[in-house]
């Protein structure tokens, strides 16, 4: 309930703020485990993502806005959850896979940070790894904006990565970096779309 009043509340006030242009929502599948990857240059991007999906997205956020107890309270209201992005989060991993296996959508930024521009070496193992161990589906998602008032907001959704390929093979930690690099080569080619 929290969520979906929050998502009414700053889908309304972001809508008179930024023309929001949402291409390939019938690329989201409906029943499928699902993984949200996305490009990340602002703190406004898993907003406009969220209320631009039709299903609650539960996203990994970093530990420092946890810090804070009221943002923490509506960041866990949310369904938000706290990774250390300078460690091997073993807790927020369990979280991420509670996430999937209950059939929910898990929500990533595949570069762990705020980028300007593309950059595999930011890629992180873990994304592919979250999705071949839960048997989840990658969606792809490319934000294209400058976030000055009145501006276009394009959110361009790809069609879904499908890794069941390597679902029962035993991958060592340079075959998931190179799996979740082609999975960051595919949101940045969205980019392209909507110029």
């Amino acid at each position: 309930m929290f969520y979906k009043i929050a998502r009414k509340i700053l889908s309304f006030f972001l809508r008179l703020f930024f023309r929001i242009e949402v291409n390939g929502l019938d690329n989201i599948p409906m029943d499928d485990r699902l993984i949200i990857c996305a490009n990340h240059g602002s703190n406004w991007d898993p907003v406009l993502i969220s209320i631009a999906f039709p299903k609650q997205i539960h996203w990994m956020a970093k530990k420092e806005l946890f810090k804070n107890k009221v943002l923490s309270f509506i960041l866990l209201k949310l369904g938000a959850f706290p990774v250390d992005r300078q460690d091997s989060d073993i807790t927020a991993v369990k979280n991420a896979l509670r996430v999937l296996k209950a059939n929910k959508i898990l929500g990533i930024f595949p570069e762990g940070t705020r980028v300007d521009s593309p950059d595999l070496s930011n890629t992180k193992a873990g994304i592919s790894l979250l999705a071949i161990k839960s048997k989840s589906l990658i969606l792809p998602i490319y934000i294209k904006r400058t976030y000055k008032v009145f501006n276009k907001v394009n959110i361009n959704i790809g069609d879904p990565i499908d890794l069941s390929d390597n679902f029962n093979k035993k991958l060592n930690n340079e075959e998931y970096l190179n799996i979740s690099k082609d999975i960051l080569k595919s949101i940045y080619a969205l980019g392209e779309l909507n110029p």
